[in-house]
């Protein structure tokens, strides 16, 4: 009888520490998945952000009304700005020299048929911002036109002129990812969390 009841307070002691095991590693399995989609979420944002600091990108969107040109991103020649609507001012509006497609030759005007800068209202600053401040100003949809996740992926991926930046015309230096890999790290990005980098 006593090693009945000794084999039942074993067993019971047992199924325990098992238990105990079991929840504390299911709770481990837990903590540990969120911490590698926020690394693997990160990494991915910090070479989205490479290109989105590159001068194809950064020229349009400036941190004051005045356009960037040229690989060096100096200021716009001819005292260009912004304008209410992103397109320019009175007589100096973007379409008086980008057309709808580039101008032959090098460093001529390039050109798409949605050339300009983000609106005055909306004006999404690349230049000067962190990774993380960048990364938290394209995810609100208050400073971002709006847009949901899905819609972030699908500008990067398919906007024409997005895409300007992978054909930008002779003497400019291309963005440092691909087109199709810029869209691969957008979507594992927002697919592990959409997690902004440490400040």
């Amino acid at each position: 009888m006593k090693k009945l009841i000794f084999l039942s307070i074993f067993l019971g002691f047992a199924t325990l520490i098992t238990t105990a095991f079991r929840t504390e590693k299911s709770k481990a399995a837990v903590t540990i998945a969120p911490i590698k989609d926020s690394i693997a979420s990160v990494k991915a944002f910090m070479q989205i952000y490479k290109v989105l600091m590159s001068p194809r990108c950064m020229n349009c969107h400036p941190a004051g009304d005045v356009p960037l040109q040229g690989d060096d991103s100096h200021l716009h020649t001819m005292g260009i700005t912004r304008g209410p609507d992103g397109k320019g001012m009175y007589a100096a509006r973007c379409s008086n020299c980008h057309q709808s497609e580039n101008t032959a030759g090098l460093h001529m005007p390039p050109g798409n048929p949605k050339w300009g800068l983000p609106p005055a209202r909306m004006r999404m600053v690349f230049q000067g911002k962190t990774p993380r401040q960048l990364a938290l100003q394209i995810l609100d949809p208050k400073q971002n036109g709006g847009r949901t996740k899905a819609q972030l992926i699908d500008h990067m991926a398919n906007d024409d002129l997005v895409g300007w930046a992978w054909h930008p015309g002779q003497g400019r230096t291309l963005p440092p990812l691909s087109r199709p890999a810029l869209a691969a790290q957008v979507r594992l990005w927002i697919a592990k969390g959409a997690y902004a980098p440490a400040k």
